[in-house]
């Protein structure tokens, strides 16, 4: 089981002598890590998360996961960016029928798609789920005081009490005085993870828990990463050698990264990573631009500027080796469509060749590209994934000389925000 970094494609963009000369840097952002040195190292908890994570907290989710899926029908999930995104993406990624679906709240401000909500909460036993580090965040607090009105008009005492759920600050914050105050079970975000590298924490982990994940497979593939992208040595930790090659490339003027795939479960998954990357890495006038396509869908939309566009791209592909699912290809006996050629072969295939054609195509056509393969889309891989990409981000930022762990810039528009809403 893990994760295999292919670089063919990077040839002649890319050499070894450039990733030698990275060491140094490289070996500068991992001390800065682990010795807790560098910029916004008082958010560093998720560094050694995984091993922190107590077999405890895991069991007690398991088995507040029966106790809900006992009387619920549905989990509402509130929250926005990193208390969204990966509870999200990690479903996706598993694709199939959770034990109890999730409907997401507060990453947006739709009238449309919160009455849905209200209206899911009428008709549904439901239990939510609202996470928050302060409670004040604008649209996760607003939609949360509809919620749970909507919930109080439906239930009261012991009863609703067992359907709220608030993952917050342990002792301060808005959230923490409304569970204090309402007596709501309440889960605890550690206060130095920062939101987009919270999705191992009870950010994630209750959320996913009530909704089936078997959070266990999950908790131990977050561990494999740390113990796997340990290494400060750039020629054995493929983690380190993806964070030098994406600076080597924004150097020589590939100052957007394509994060690609050609499954489309992975979808939700570069969306959490376009965060992790665009709000670590954006700011003093530097940074790599985070996009993403599903392919081959996108191929027919975005294939002709992949391929002939301005040649400031390089992609990253996310490619899964072994499905649990497969569909063989039939054979017409006019071949009408000339695609005899693959009847008896597996799609999956066709989808590799797809995938090898455009990695190719693409490199001729100047864009350098590299390749992440999962053994498996199962929740032990997308925790070392999520690792691999929060290890990746910190030491890419080091090298880009910014602190990975701040976002003076997000601040910005909600000053402005709250001044036209009259907020204090």
């Amino acid at each position: 089981m893990g994760i295999s970094l292919n670089t063919d494609f990077l040839k002649s963009y890319v050499s070894d002598a450039d990733i030698k000369a990275q060491s140094p840097a490289v070996e500068k952002a991992h001390r800065d890590l682990h010795n807790k040195t560098g910029a916004g190292n008082d958010f560093l908890g998720w560094v050694d998360l995984p091993s922190r994570t107590p077999n405890a907290l895991v069991a007690e989710l398991m088995t507040l996961a029966l106790e809900v899926q006992a009387h619920s029908e549905a989990i509402i999930s509130i929250g926005i960016g990193g208390s969204y995104l990966g509870i999200r993406s990690t479903l996706e990624f598993l694709g199939g029928q959770p034990k109890l679906p999730v409907y997401y709240a507060g990453h947006n401000m739709s009238s449309v798609d919160l009455s849905r909500i209200v209206e899911l909460i009428a008709r549904k036993k439901v239990t939510v789920v609202v996470i928050s580090k302060s409670g004040a965040t604008t649209e996760p607090a607003l939609a949360f005081r509809v919620v749970d009105a909507a919930m109080k008009q439906k239930y009261n005492g012991a009863e609703l009490k067992k359907r709220v759920i608030c993952v917050t600050d342990e002792k301060k914050g808005a959230l923490r005085q409304i569970a204090d105050k309402e007596g709501y079970r309440s889960y605890v975000i550690p206060d130095d993870v920062g939101g987009r590298f919270s999705v191992l924490t009870p950010v994630g982990l209750v959320p996913l828990a009530l909704a089936g994940v078997d959070i266990k497979a999950l908790v131990d593939g977050f561990r494999a990463g740390e113990q796997e992208y340990a290494n400060s040595d750039l020629t054995r930790n493929s983690c380190y050698q993806y964070a030098a090659i994406r600076n080597i490339l924004y150097k020589k003027g590939k100052c957007i990264e394509m994060m690609a795939s050609f499954y489309p479960n992975v979808q939700y998954v570069t969306e959490w990573w376009k965060q992790l990357y665009g709000e670590s890495e954006g700011k003093g006038g530097r940074g790599i631009f985070p996009a993403s396509t599903i392919l081959s869908t996108d191929l027919h939309s975005m294939g002709q500027l992949m391929q002939d566009g301005m040649r400031n791209i390089f992609e990253t592909f996310v490619m899964i080796n072994t499905l649990e699912a497969q569909v063989v290809i039939p054979t017409l006996a006019d071949d009408t469509d000339k695609f005899n050629c693959v009847a008896g072969k597996e799609l999956d295939w066709v989808n590799k060749q797809a995938y090898k054609a455009t990695a190719d195509a693409h490199y001729e056509g100047g864009v350098p590209n590299m390749c992440l393969t999962l053994d498996r889309a199962d929740a032990f891989h997308i925790g070392q994934l999520y690792y691999f990409f929060e290890k990746g981000v910190a030491i890419s930022g080091y090298i880009l000389g910014v602190n990975p762990f701040d976002q003076p810039g997000v601040e910005a528009y909600k000053k402005k925000m709250f001044a036209l809403l009259g907020k204090k």
